[in-house]
């Protein structure tokens, strides 16, 4: 089953007090290009993090992100009573030494010092919390999973049409392909005979005629490209990711269609082969967001 390279996903969990966002979102690459923007007190884990998005993913261009969010009142910093009280006293003892009058608005002076709305505190990751936060990176991660596959499943059928299109295109060549022979023949031996005095051996002509109609002659062309077709529809089957494998076998099916276009000495055959290369090109243009 195909899968996309385009995804998004997101879980939020609480932990005592806080909330713990994750978000990861994926677009196509031809490798993993993984970027994060870890909370600090996660960062610690943050080789982790790669490790299980690395295994889960595989291909993209994924945008990381975990940050939490405390409730109101919890994320307040707190006023250092201690330290508020020592410059009040150092204050008033200077303010009588001196004779400077003491401030009428002490709060305003006194929250205005140096470490007094500053907290030493460190927040530490424990097990339990990690625990939380690892559950909402796994349900982020399957999010984008099943975004991926739905992606994917449309992917799939838009490949079946394109393909199914380059097919009937094909068996469609063959009535002009089967007519070309005759006019050839008229159009070399009318050209011959507007020449005056001019003698030719038809055996000669025969022999010249099959040499050329062999080298205008497309059948291998057309088989190997319904066998490109073939393989590309039971590759699309297959569980593992494709998307590198079905871009390799577009650009075989180009080639042969190429082919056919420059021995097409035929206007009708021309055509049908510029619209099997137009069914190619959006081929083409989506297996690049395949995974």
């Amino acid at each position: 089953m195909i899968q996309s390279m385009t995804g998004y996903g997101k879980a939020v969990v609480t932990y005592k007090g806080k909330k713990i966002n994750v978000e990861i979102k994926s677009l196509n690459s031809k490798s993993l290009d993984l970027s994060t923007r870890i909370a600090p007190i996660y960062r610690e884990k943050e080789m982790e993090i790669r490790r299980t998005i690395t295994k889960a993913l595989e291909r993209g261009k994924v945008d990381f992100a975990i940050w939490v969010e405390k409730e109101a009142g919890t994320d307040a910093t707190p006023v250092n009573g201690e330290l508020v009280e020592n410059y009040y006293h150092q204050i008033k003892e200077l303010a009588q030494r001196t004779g400077i009058p003491e401030p009428q608005d002490w709060f305003s002076v006194l929250l205005r010092l140096p470490d007094v709305l500053t907290t030493t505190e460190t927040e530490t990751l424990d097990d339990e919390e990690w625990a939380v936060a690892s559950k909402a990176i796994e349900e982020a991660i399957a999010a984008l999973q099943s975004f991926r596959r739905q992606e994917g499943a449309a992917l799939e059928k838009k490949f079946h049409e394109k393909v199914d299109n380059i097919e009937a295109l094909l068996k469609s060549i063959e009535p002009f392909e089967k007519s070309r022979v005759p006019k050839i023949k008229e159009q070399i031996i009318k050209g011959l005979e507007q020449i005056p005095e001019v003698e030719y051996d038809k055996n000669r002509l025969e022999q010249e005629l099959i040499y050329y109609i062999e080298k205008l002659d497309i059948s291998e062309e057309k088989q190997r490209l319904t066998n490109h077709l073939k393989y590309f529809r039971e590759t699309m089957d297959e569980e593992r990711p494709v998307g590198k494998k079905l871009g390799f076998i577009a650009q075989e099916m180009g080639r042969e269609i190429n082919t056919t276009g420059s021995k097409s000495n035929n206007a009708e055959m021309q055509n049908i082969v510029v619209k099997m290369k137009d069914e190619l090109e959006q081929i083409k243009e989506q297996v690049l967001n395949a995974l």
